[in-house]
């Protein structure tokens, strides 16, 4: 792994694992929408600390720690398929709002993170 990339890949973790914990907790029928808009907020507070500690580009930023919701919902659907082959019918739709949501709380996020870079006057990268 390239040195600058530890970093994301410690974000992404991070957020895989908050979103996921919950979210795995939850059974499949009591999802709501507070638990999304929390795996959002949750999200947003991850990139918006990755961006103030890392050197990296917003945009990677804000991919790297959004891209952390889907695979989450997607090793619950994996998870969830083994026991139950037709618990998850519509995955394909979860995933894609998974990622509308994880990039619903990663770009806020991160720009407030580079808001606060430029007030703090550190340098960027982007």
């Amino acid at each position: 792994m390239k040195p600058g990339y530890t970093g994301l890949a410690v974000a992404f973790l991070t957020g895989f694992l908050l979103v996921g914990v919950p979210y795995w907790r939850i059974p499949y029928n009591k999802a709501t929408f507070e638990s999304l808009v929390g795996g959002a907020v949750l999200i947003g507070i991850v990139a918006l600390i990755a961006r103030l500690a890392l050197r990296a580009r917003f945009l990677v930023v804000v991919a790297v720690v959004a891209a952390a919701v889907p695979f989450a919902v997607f090793a619950r659907v994996v998870a969830d398929g083994m026991r139950d082959p037709t618990s998850h019918n519509l995955w394909p739709f979860e995933v894609v709002i998974a990622w509308v949501v994880g990039f619903a709380g990663a770009a806020p996020g991160a720009l407030v993170g580079s808001g606060l870079r430029r007030l703090l006057g550190m340098t960027s990268s982007s």
